[in-house]
């Protein structure tokens, strides 16, 4: 039995309108099973555009026949990508011997610096992979990637103009589906498909994750306008990859917006911790929680989940709770630390890295200096320190002792890569910290701190709202005395027809049979035997 809150009923409302809609989602409001709500309201013909071919699968399970479940990757490949099957599975082959056949053969110079032909080959391949998720129909100098110690305009413009020839070799070499030395990805045929400006053959359009997706994808979804009735749905206030180049395409998208603000993850108590997020990250919406959950929080000993701000500090948790006994798991697994421990291996050898984030710096010396003393590599200083405190053996050891999520004790995550899940009690680490002290002092002679920003009060909003019925906020405690900290702010934003006030109680008035599966957490018992699902909406008391 599925419980519709006024503002679900509010959206299939305006859904069978024909509105083009926003649908701004918080943490546990069940915004999937609303879209499938939506999908069962109509015989329509409809699209359902997933971040990733698992949530495609599970959708499929919930959607009518009528609408079809696939990622934009699975629509170009239908279309276009098909031709080039021959080439997705070729053989890989080293960056440099591709860079060898686009004609990159000798070492150039930069800002005192030695870029070798391994350096500008991945230059290359990465300014391809920056323009596939453009929505630019040529590529140009702004593709070209940022190189580590090359960060300045006047070196940058010069590694621009050296990478951009061979990048242009590089994609027109990926036209041809027969044959070719640049290996062929799945993002090349996702963005020759939308250079074909394709129409989706639909009635209506649902795209999933809206928050962050990637410009390519938003001109292929908006391009669908004129024919297709188009609805979004996300939480602008968990965009947190525009540094890889996604765009919250909720926030100015021409349509009806409305809010899913009642969450049945967890309880009351974290609802007001999540708002006072949500306020500083100036987000169009405010969560209500059930009150059918009682969520604590305060200190955990043993959680289920750690969720760390960085890499450095997921894997520096991962050692603690190694040498405590635990059996720990590393969402994401450890691929990536494994290879940046590789590179700091051979540049304390005195030896080059093919590392694409460590290609420039000729030993481990070169690297502290780069991470101590350039603002540009301030980021790196923690990988650093991580190293020279525990050496990289023992952080090799550390990534193959990781055990599946199934069998550890614990689970260790980044906030980025805990987007999505969620767990019964969950302990933030210390590696959240709070901004920097501002030259300025309080009445009480107290430096006054800086101010949150937008994109780590986002962070912090996600990572808080991923625990059920606990949550230890540790290193995101600090909050408590920010003199900008809201003290819990419950009220919702006048936005889109969202009265302000408290949040109302809700009561079922209407019930309705509809042929709906069950769809996530909103379904409360089960329907008569051989009847379909039952649907009540429910209005405020």
């Amino acid at each position: 039995m599925l419980n519709l809150t006024d503002e679900q009923t509010a959206a299939a409302d305006r859904f069978h309108a024909g509105d083009h809609l926003v649908l701004q989602a918080g943490a546990g409001t069940g915004k999937t099973s609303t879209l499938a709500v939506l999908a069962h309201g109509t015989r329509r013909r409809g699209r359902y555009l997933a971040y990733n071919r698992a949530i495609a699968q599970d959708a499929a399970t919930r959607f009518p026949p009528t609408v079809r479940c696939k990622t934009a990757h699975a629509l170009a490949y239908a279309a276009v990508g098909h031709r080039y099957r021959a080439r997705l599975t070729a053989p890989r082959q080293p960056a440099w011997k591709t860079g060898q056949a686009l004609g990159i053969t000798r070492p150039v110079r930069i800002a005192e610096r030695d870029l070798s032909p391994r350096a500008l080959s991945y230059a290359a391949l990465r300014t391809i992979t920056r323009f596939c998720h453009s929505a630019d129909p040529t590529l140009g100098r702004h593709h070209v990637p940022r190189m580590r110690g090359l960060e300045a305009p006047a070196p940058h413009a010069q590694l621009a103009s050296t990478v951009l020839p061979f990048a242009k070799r590089a994609w027109k070499d990926l036209q041809d589906p027969d044959g070719g030395v640049v290996r062929f990805e799945h993002d090349h045929y996702l963005k020759i498909w939308a250079l074909t400006n394709p129409a989706i053959e639909t009635d209506f359009l649902l795209l999933d994750e809206a928050q962050d997706t990637n410009p390519v994808v938003e001109q292929v979804f908006n391009a669908q306008r004129e024919h297709a009735q188009l609805v979004m749905v996300g939480a602008s206030a968990q965009a947190i990859y525009h540094w890889r180049g996604a765009r919250d395409v909720m926030t100015g998208f021409d349509g009806t917006t409305l809010a899913l603000s009642q969450s049945f993850r967890f309880g009351p108590h974290l609802a007001a911790e999540a708002n006072r997020w949500l306020a500083l990250a100036q987000a169009p919406i405010r969560l209500h929680g059930s009150t059918h959950l009682a969520t604590e929080l305060g200190p955990l000993e043993e959680p289920h989940a750690v969720l760390c701000r960085t890499n450095v500090g997921a894997m520096t948790h991962v050692m603690q709770l190694l040498d405590a006994g635990r059996r720990v798991a590393l969402v994401g697994g450890g691929a990536g630390l494994r290879s940046l421990a590789l590179a700091a291996r051979d540049l304390k050898a005195g030896r080059r890295t093919s590392h694409p984030e460590l290609v420039l710096f000729t030993t481990w010396g070169d690297l502290q200096d780069y991470a101590g003393h350039d603002p540009a590599g301030g980021d790196l200083q923690p990988f650093v320190d991580l190293i020279d405190r525990h050496g990289t053996d023992t952080v090799l050891a550390a990534v193959d002792q990781l055990s599946e999520e199934q069998r550890a004790d614990v689970v260790v995550s980044t906030a980025h890569k805990a987007k999505g899940r969620e767990w019964s009690t969950v302990k933030i680490a210390d590696d959240f910290t709070p901004p920097k002290d501002t030259d300025q002092s309080d009445d009480t002679g107290h430096p006054i701190p800086g101010p949150v920003n937008d994109a780590e009060a986002r962070l912090a909003y996600v990572a808080v709202t991923r625990a059920r019925q606990h949550l230890d906020r540790g290193g995101l405690a600090w909050i408590d005395h920010h003199p900008a900290s809201p003290a819990g702010d419950n009220r919702p934003l006048s936005h889109a027809g969202i009265a302000k006030g408290s949040a109302p109680a809700t009561r079922c008035t209407t019930s309705v049979w509809i042929d709906v599966p069950p769809v996530g957490e909103q379904e409360v018992g089960r329907p008569p035997e051989g009847r379909p699902h039952w649907v009540q909406r429910c209005s405020s008391r």
